[in-house]
């Protein structure tokens, strides 16, 4: 797996994440929603770790600036 995500998407990613997992621990969301939010943050946060983003590959994009 190559690098696809620069720094500027790995901190968005990881913001919408902190605001997705806000959202359910603060039972704003709640019932089967707000557990498809909290998987979808924990999405992010891997492909944040990782730096790799699988839906970026199937269409050759690339936001990381090292080829």
């Amino acid at each position: 797996m190559r690098k696809n995500l620069g720094s500027t998407d790995r901190f968005i990613r990881l913001f919408i994440a902190v605001a997705l997992l806000t959202t359910f621990y603060t039972e704003t969301v709640t019932g089967t929603l707000g557990y498809i939010l909290a998987a979808v943050a924990g999405v992010l946060i891997f492909t944040t770790f990782i730096s790799f983003c699988p839906i970026y590959s199937l269409f050759g994009a690339s936001t990381c600036k090292i080829k």
